[in-house]
């Protein structure tokens, strides 16, 4: 890069406040195209800077991530310092991280039951293990979802994953613990109030009432 250039775009993002490591990153990310080129930035085209994002990706093997920084140094310089009404040059879209779920044992659920001292938060997680739901769907359970004819047993779940209704097994055991606690809240318009009545309890409370359970010592 030319030192009128390398001056114009420093002077730039210190104008509008880029911190300094965004500074440096930017910096390098334009220098190493020019390296690869053996150009000027100002003489390299939308493709030739397609063709070197998919280098750093695919053969120097860097992160999405690391490959997403010199993305946005380059997008920064060629709009902002030589202008360009377009760029048209992107990396591949980012991979899905798939993890797996931490499961718990059985012994490491029943602590987290006896560990649960409040009954709406008890009852609200063995809700959510009984019947295999997601915070989001147990805290949005009302009285008519909960289908306890003998006949049917079933827990009907709107909305769910995928916005689809479904339904899920509803057990003798759960069933008599959420009368217990029906018995003593008498909650009304949802099973899972929030300290308004006419809101459900919020997903940070009801995870709360997991991650506090889980620290409780055994």
């Amino acid at each position: 890069m030319g030192h009128d250039l390398r001056t114009q775009f420093v002077n730039h993002m210190i104008l509008h406040r880029l911190s300094p490591y965004t500074i440096k990153n930017y910096l390098a990310a334009v220098k190493r195209l020019a390296k690869f080129h053996n150009k000027s930035p100002d003489l390299i085209n939308n493709e030739q800077i397609q063709e070197y994002l998919l280098h750093l990706f695919q053969e120097c093997k860097l992160s999405w991530g690391s490959c997403n920084v010199h993305l946005s140094g380059l997008s920064y310089f060629y709009k902002n310092i030589l202008q360009w009404d377009e760029t048209n040059f992107k990396l591949p879209p980012r991979p899905r991280i798939k993890k797996l779920p931490n499961i718990l044992s059985i012994k490491e659920v029943k602590k987290l039951f006896e560990s649960t001292a409040n009954l709406k938060h008890r009852t609200l997680l063995k809700t959510v293990y009984s019947a295999g739901l997601r915070i989001s769907e147990v805290v949005r359970l009302e009285p008519r979802h909960i289908e306890s004819d003998p006949s049917r047993m079933m827990i009907r779940v709107e909305q769910g994953k995928g916005k689809k209704d479904r339904y899920t097994v509803l057990s003798s055991h759960l069933l008599d613990e959420l009368r217990v606690y029906w018995q003593k809240y008498k909650p009304g318009k949802w099973i899972f109030p929030g300290y308004d009545k006419e809101k459900h309890i919020g997903y940070s409370g009801a995870s709360s009432a997991y991650d506090i359970a889980k620290k409780k010592p055994a």
